[in-house]
């Protein structure tokens, strides 16, 4: 995934296309291409340069099968996805999501073995179907070439975080009682009801009462009346609310970097997680509706010591910031110079940054 001028290994990014699976591709590909990383794997003659992520969205009757039982899993996909998957290939492939494991497994096959796969969610097929499987702990998914972790692969390169910090500076001196609030909304196992909105609404015009600063972010699932109730509450409050572009520019990242504790709703492992790789003490709100995979999530994250439930009271506390997304490009890095050493440098080496991280 960079341009075809970069040197270095070529690395392409896919996913379904649902926000969460190509946000963690996303982060995994970031802390991959970070300076200390890439320099490691910067002498790698890379093909196949790609800029943008490939959205793969494969049809039936291919998706009613399991992943290792597609005959010819490119000739799922509609003719402009199809044309992309052909030589050369990359020296990296990064999917995410159910429905590309089937490609990644045929990406190894099709390359002769050449392109290091990477599968991130459990695919419901065996481990081995490709060189690094990255499942969340709560999956209970193991093998010699597993990574498990806790949450999801989250990842803030300084770039972002410096740019965020230059655009909202004035959160610098609103340090100290300070809250990012990270509003879900309706999934396959938790639902935003009006009840559960009602009930964290009380809870956190209590907190502005007692002097803390609120920062309110709604994703695309914030169901409408919950969107409108918080921004009613913002307005009442003074705390400060975005839900889109009508609001201003993203203070997503500022909002994570100068807030000292988070609030955070249990449907969603990226939000959780991206509150936990800043090291923000995560105080988990509940929504309606339960599964246990969600409740082995929260539980791995209480247990890494980065959450609490929350139930109208915040606390302070301190723990190692979950960076799996470093992990995860630490042991691609790893597989990489296993098959191709790092040259001695005589000075005339060139290794240039990938173009994503500009």
């Amino acid at each position: 995934m960079s341009g075809s001028g970069s040197l270095g290994p070529s690395v392409w990014a896919v996913s379904d296309g649902r926000a969460g699976n190509a946000a963690q591709v996303r982060a995994i590909v970031h802390a991959l291409g970070e300076t200390r990383r890439w320099l490691k794997i910067g002498h790698i003659a890379g093909e196949a340069h790609r800029a943008d992520p490939i959205t793969v969205s494969p049809r039936l009757p291919w998706t009613l099968l399991p992943a290792d039982k597609w005959p010819s899993p490119f000739a799922s996909l509609p003719k402009d996805q199809r044309a992309l998957m052909q030589a050369p290939w990359p020296t990296v492939w990064i999917a995410a999501g159910r429905r590309s494991a089937a490609l990644t497994r045929e990406a190894r096959e099709t390359s002769g073995g050449k392109t290091l796969t990477v599968q991130i969610l459990d695919p419901r097929i065996p481990a081995d179907n490709f060189d690094l499987l990255v499942t969340p702990l709560h999956d209970g998914v193991g093998g010699p070439n597993v990574i498990q972790t806790v949450g999801s692969p989250s990842y803030f390169s300084p770039h972002a975080i410096e740019d965020a910090a230059q655009a909202f500076a004035d959160l610098a001196d609103e340090r100290g009682k300070s809250a990012i609030v990270i509003l879900g909304g309706d999934s396959k196992t938790h639902t935003f009801t009006e009840a559960a909105a009602i009930r964290l609404e009380a809870q956190l015009r209590t907190l502005a009462g007692q002097g803390w600063r609120l920062r309110i972010t709604a994703s695309r699932r914030t169901p409408d009346a919950a969107r409108a109730r918080f921004r009613r509450m913002a307005d009442e409050t003074g705390a400060r609310f975005w839900s889109g572009t009508d609001d201003g520019p993203n203070p997503y990242i500022a909002w994570l970097t100068f807030s000292d504790v988070a609030i955070v709703t249990e449907d969603s492992a990226n939000m959780l997680s991206d509150a936990a790789w800043h090291g923000l003490p995560v105080h988990i709100a509940r929504l309606e509706g339960r599964s246990e995979k969600f409740d082995k999530l929260h539980d791995s994250l209480i247990a890494h010591g980065a959450a609490r439930w929350f139930g109208g009271s915040l606390e302070t506390w301190a723990y190692a910031p979950l960076r799996e997304a470093d992990r995860v490009a630490d042991a691609i890095v790893n597989k990489l110079l296993e098959r191709y050493p790092q040259p001695s440098m005589d000075g005339t080496d060139k290794v240039a940054a990938p173009d994503w991280m500009s």
